[in-house]
């Protein structure tokens, strides 16, 4: 089942370049992101009521708090910056270099969470990012 989410959350991640792209093009990039961090945020608290999860967070301890905080933060740095470079280069060019993310995860994740690496991961990391300085160029 994680598959069925991992290929949707890539498939609304592409809509989202398009679309974002599409929408920028006499908007502040700052103010874009903005305005989808709302949209995002009514979005997910939607979710957690209509699952009836919000009494859950009585029971998030503080360092999932501060890891969850610092994630929004990290979002927040990724979404601003990644609404500025698509706002002056091209979604073809723009998205391939934010891919490289799956990249650093994975190398994170070694460092880290100390997941495996093996020679297919590090395969898939060389040609990932071979692809995207080639499509980036």
């Amino acid at each position: 089942m994680w598959f069925v989410f991992a290929l949707l959350s890539a498939v609304f991640a592409a809509l989202t370049s398009i679309l974002a792209k599409i929408g920028i093009e006499n908007v502040n990039s700052n103010l874009a992101t903005a305005i989808r961090t709302v949209v995002v945020v009514v979005l997910a608290w939607g979710m957690v009521f209509l699952t009836n999860a919000q009494g859950g967070i009585a029971q998030i301890d503080k360092k999932s708090w501060l890891f969850l905080i610092l994630s929004g933060v990290a979002t927040g740095a990724s979404w601003l910056c990644y609404y500025r470079a698509l706002q002056i280069g091209e979604a073809s060019r723009v998205v391939p270099v934010d891919k490289l993310s799956v990249v650093i995860t994975l190398v994170l994740a070694f460092v880290f969470l100390h997941e495996r690496f093996t020679p297919r991961s590090l395969a898939g990391c060389v040609l990932i990012a071979a692809g995207t300085l080639l499509m980036a160029i």
